[in-house]
């Protein structure tokens, strides 16, 4: 499995989709990344790409054909991401658009993920090129789970998320029968910048924010402070999940979300959608940054 270690983090990744599978801290074995327990939910991190969540009937209309796509894209569980480059400190995978995914996704693309390790944080960059001489459409977005608790003698209810500022941002509430956005919304911010966790914080899915000023969010113990933060200053939406009861919580930083459920289907007039010219490159990054307490 590919792998990149320093003296405080040792980090794995799946060949298929390109997966973190793995935030170990060196000296004390301890595991911050979930561990894709198939009882509860099967995946670590996945990477999302073309679109995030759901579409309406899983699928969408451009320039009058209609395609399939499955929730979250197609990079996810494929197997042919391929290493481009590695060094001690970084890998680069990539994806490049080929007749198959042609027939879900009418562009000509490269998508790559460059895990980068330095001291206690890993970034983690997106690199989308537009192969194509059309404007291609497109969303993004990382889907990281975080063991929570850390220890046996912990609770779920001991651990809150702190974000960077105070917030009144509301989230937006899906369509439970079909995994669609709906427009109605639910306060969720009772202490400023803090949300609590608790195990039926997810009984109506995920929290989908829209509308944050904050692009950094902490997880931290009641008592015992700071576990690690998630740094999203490219990304301008943020998913909050984890199945009810299960110990872990994904922090997902976006540019794009599910389908409305009043969406026309079309992807250029798709709720989030980016937009890259021809011949054309974007980037996006977050950063997953470990406290080092935890590891030394």
């Amino acid at each position: 499995m590919p792998s990149l270690k320093n003296d405080l983090l040792h980090i794995q990744i799946k060949s298929k989709g390109a997966e973190l599978s793995h935030i170990t801290s060196v000296r004390h074995q301890k595991e911050f990344l979930w561990q894709a327990d198939p009882t509860v939910w099967g995946s670590h991190a996945p990477n999302l790409f073309p679109i995030i969540g759901a579409l309406k009937a899983d699928s969408y209309r451009y320039n009058s054909q209609t395609y399939q796509m499955p929730k979250h894209g197609f990079v996810r569980h494929n197997d042919h991401l391929s290493i481009t480059n590695q060094t001690d400190s970084s890998i680069t995978f990539r994806l490049t658009s080929n007749s198959e995914l042609f027939k879900l996704y009418p562009f000509l693309f490269q998508f790559e993920i460059t895990y980068t390790l330095h001291e206690n944080k890993l970034t983690v960059t997106h690199t989308v090129t537009n192969l194509d001489d059309k404007i291609m459409y497109f969303s993004l977005g990382g889907h990281p789970a975080f063991n929570c608790p850390l220890a046996e003698d912990e609770g779920y209810t001991d651990y809150y998320l702190e974000f960077e500022t105070d917030e009144t941002s509301p989230t937006y509430l899906l369509n439970m029968d079909n995994g669609l956005l709906t427009n109605k919304t639910k306060p969720i911010f009772a202490d400023g910048n803090r949300i609590n966790l608790r195990p039926d914080l997810f009984n109506e899915d995920a929290l989908i924010f829209k509308e944050l000023n904050s692009r950094m969010v902490r997880l931290k113990h009641r008592t015992k402070g700071e576990v690690l933060q998630v740094n999203f200053k490219d990304f301008n939406s943020l998913g909050i999940w984890a199945k009810p009861n299960a110990p872990y919580v994904c922090i997902e930083p976006w540019l794009g979300y599910a389908d409305n459920e009043t969406t026309d289907q079309k992807l250029e007039t798709k709720e989030g959608i980016l937009s890259l010219e021809a011949d054309s490159k974007f980037n996006a990054t977050y950063t997953i940054e470990i406290a080092q307490k935890h590891l030394i």
